[in-house]
Formats: C-alpha cells, sequence, structure tokens
C-alpha cells in the first residue's frame, strides 16, 4: 500500500503558479499511489494568490478518474451572488472506500490570534492490508489554543473508532437496516493519520498524539521515527519557498497505529518540488 500526504497550497507553487495538473503530474511521478491524501484544497476563492476561483475538488478528482474523491469543506463559506465557498482536505483512494467521515474539529475562541474552522477527513478503506481507516487533517496555524483541542479531538475520534472495532455487531436481521443508513460497515483500529499539524517534532504536541488511549485502544507511532528511531525528521515546509519562510522546518507527518508500525517498509520525503510551498511525503506499508 503506498500513500502520499501533501498540503498542496491551493495548487500554487514557488514560482506563484496555480495548477492542478502539475500537482497531479508530480504525484503519479513520485509513486504509483493506491491512497493520495491533500491538504489546502479550494473552490471558488478568486482571492487566494494566483488563483482564479477554480473548483480544486472537482479538477483533482477528474485529473485522476481511477479514484474515489472523498472531499472535506473545513471552511464553507457564501461568496457574492449566492455561490459557495470551500477550502479544506481531499482524499483519493483507488481502493473502495467503505465509509467517509467529516469531522469538524474544535475552534475554541482565541482573541489573540487569527484563525479558520479546521476539519478531520476519513476514509475507511478496504485494501490488501486489510480495512483501514485514513485520515488527514490540517491544524490551526496560528491559534496554539486551538491546535490543542484539536490534537484532543483527533484522539478521540481514534478511540472512538477503536471502541465500535470492539464490539461485535450481530448481523442485520431486517432489509430495512441492512440496506438503509443503519447499514453496518466494518470498524477496524487500524489507522493511518496524514497531514499538516503545525507543530514540529520537539512539539509537546507531536508527543501527545501518541499517548496511550487507554485499553483496546490502538496508539498513533510517528511512521518516520518508527522505520528511521536515530534520524531527523526531513524538512517539509520552506524548503524552497524563502518568501513566505524564513527557515524550512518540519509539520507534515504520517502517524500509524500501532498493529500497522509493523508493516512499514519506507517513509520518504520528495525535497525536490516546488511545486508547493510543502513537500509531499510518501508512505509504504506492506
Amino acid at each position: 500500500m503506498k500513500l502520499i500526504t501533501w498540503n498542496i497550497q491551493w495548487c500554487r507553487g514557488c514560482d506563484g503558479r496555480v495548477d492542478p495538473a502539475r500537482i497531479v503530474a508530480h504525484v503519479r511521478a513520485l509513486a504509483d499511489f493506491d491512497v493520495l491524501c491533500l491538504q489546502e484544497v479550494a473552490a471558488n476563492f478568486p482571492g487566494l494568490a494566483g488563483s482564479r476561483g477554480e473548483n480544486q475538488f472537482e479538477l483533482l478528482a477528474r485529473l485522476l478518474p481511477d479514484y474515489t474523491p472523498i472531499p472535506a469543506a473545513a471552511v464553507d463559506t457564501l461568496a457574492p451572488g449566492g455561490a459557495r465557498r470551500a477550502f479544506g482536505n481531499l482524499i483519493l483512494s483507488r481502493y473502495p472506500v467503505l465509509q467517509a467521515l467529516r469531522i469538524q474539529l474544535p475552534w475554541p475562541s482565541d482573541p489573540n490570534a487569527a484563525s479558520m474552522p479546521r476539519v478531520l477527513l476519513e476514509a475507511t478503506v478496504e485494501t490488501p492490508l486489510g480495512t483501514v481507516r485514513v485520515m488527514t487533517t490540517h491544524l490551526e496555524y496560528y491559534s496554539g489554543l486551538q491546535r490543542i483541542a484539536q490534537v484532543e479531538a483527533i484522539r478521540a475520534r481514534h478511540a472512538e473508532a477503536c471502541g465500535h472495532a470492539r464490539v461485535d455487531r450481530e448481523p442485520d436481521r431486517s432489509e430495512s437496516l441492512s440496506e438503509g443508513p443503519f447499514r453496518s460497515v466494518p470498524q477496524t483500529r487500524a489507522a493511518i493519520l496524514t497531514g499538516d499539524f503545525n507543530f514540529r517534532p520537539e512539539d509537546p504536541l507531536h508527543g501527545r498524539l501518541q499517548a496511550p488511549l487507554g485499553e483496546g485502544s490502538s496508539s498513533l507511532v510517528d511512521a518516520w521515527q518508527a522505520l528511521h528511531p536515530h534520524a531527523a525528521h526531513p524538512h517539509t515546509n520552506g524548503v524552497h519557498d524563502r518568501v513566505q519562510w524564513p527557515a524550512p522546518y518540519t509539520c507534515d507527518f504520517v502517524f500509524v497505529s500501532d498493529d500497522l508500525a509493523p508493516r512499514l517498509r519506507a517513509v520518504k520525503v520528495d525535497g525536490d518540488t516546488q511545486a508547493s510551498d510543502h513537500q509531499p511525503v510518501l508512505v509504504e506499508l506492506a
């Protein structure tokens, strides 16, 4: 199983050009991926630098017709003329998507920081490794108060999912349950969490996300550290963009549940591309 996660900065490269096709061409060249997790996908935001207001959720899905697109708008606001504006995350999966959840993350008031709503997007996919919950998110940049609350919400969601996985559901006994919205979907403790977390490896929140959740719940493990325990994380932001970022640093991670950690085979950061201000991360499991 090959998964790529990437904050694509509304498809805007270091050259200032917004080009969804370039994003797709690059991830295809990077790997024959099975799942793609994207952050900072925009629709109808002509005010974003370089954008014409194109619906990038639709464009990216159209460019990857063999993948099921699962979009999630963290920001969903009214635009002039009555249209909607959306900004958020997108998962595209070559595997069957059994269930999709869009979990709005906490957004406590913080008068000392600019902020926007944030979302955790979760897709339960049927893979050669078994059923896996793939989650992607983009935590608040400016507000530490909100990041703390958002990390706790992600931990709570993972614990909740593990609780569902522990329950042995009886087979549906009626057609209304087996074919309606109460239809059972396989639940699993196995999970991959990706995204731009807007904290660094030394931040206490990095450790908090991996803290034990209690009996019956799998813990989340930093995939890079699991495979490279004595090596520093490669930089994932500001590697090439010196206009927005004075120095490079790491804020994009892949976490896997501890039951998937032994299946990790590779975690790679593409440090060459300049198609975004962030670098894509590739993880392989077998």
